[in-house]
């Protein structure tokens, strides 16, 4: 079964759309590159509810929770609709800047028919789709990164399969009023653009809060220069990251 970038279950035509659906917040990386020491934010537990739209398709709420349990984190993404259900969840530990993933997951359900699927530590060799998410979120801006000169980013799919994308970040400064549990004002979000390497007519966008490493503001997948799928935030608790 083939996978797409974003949720791949639903970025895809009819059939292969919703047979994926192992809401993955997919094709999302670690960062290959070497860092001077960058001062990174430290992560906060939360709880992010998002609105999936998908061309084609009835949109659909997705729930992320990023849970402490005590000496590792567990980033957790999961929803459910009328004839789909799915989730994805990893469990890594953070060394000074270094994430490491110890355990990977991934399931869905479709017409009460689906698949599972479990790496461990030793299926990991750089880092699976979840931690590295939570990772690139962490560690966008910290190098020169740059259309001209975009960063390499490598990461395993949920059958352990080695993915190789290219980045690079610019900056935004938008307002929050502060209705989705924020503090408001203005900051500056991240604005990352993927590219797979092997498939370059695809495009994934994604914005990131600056201080809340994991947290997605918004993404957008286009294919052939044409959106596909979309992802908004919709709701924030900063104290809602309790292991579900």
């Amino acid at each position: 079964m083939e996978e797409e970038p974003l949720f791949n279950a639903l970025v895809r035509q009819p059939k292969r759309k919703l047979r994926a659906v192992a809401v993955s917040v997919v094709g999302l990386l670690l960062s290959g590159v070497a860092l001077a020491e960058p001062t990174l934010k430290e992560p906060r537990p939360f709880e992010a509810q998002y609105r999936l739209e998908v061309r084609g398709w009835p949109g659909a709420n997705i729930t992320h929770r990023l849970s402490n349990e005590g000496s590792h984190w567990l980033t957790d993404m999961r929803f459910s609709v009328r004839v789909a259900r799915g989730q994805e969840f990893s469990r890594f530990s953070l060394n000074d800047n270094t994430a490491h993933s110890l355990l990977y997951s991934s399931s869905y359900s479709l017409l009460g028919v689906g698949d599972s699927y479990t790496l461990n530590e030793g299926d990991i060799p750089t880092l699976d789709r979840q931690t590295a998410l939570f990772d690139l979120s962490r560690r966008a801006g910290h190098e020169n990164c740059t259309e001209s000169a975009p960063c390499e980013i490598q990461f395993v799919d949920h059958k352990g399969r080695d993915e190789h994308f290219q980045y690079y970040v610019d900056k935004q400064h938008i307002s929050d009023p502060g209705s989705m549990g924020m503090s408001g004002g203005e900051f500056e979000a991240l604005n990352v653009s993927l590219i797979d390497v092997e498939k370059p007519d695809r495009l994934l966008q994604l914005r990131f809060h600056p201080d809340w490493p994991g947290l997605v503001l918004s993404v957008v997948y286009q294919k052939e220069g044409s959106r596909e799928t979309q992802l908004t935030l919709t709701n924030f608790n900063p104290s809602g990251g309790a292991t579900p």
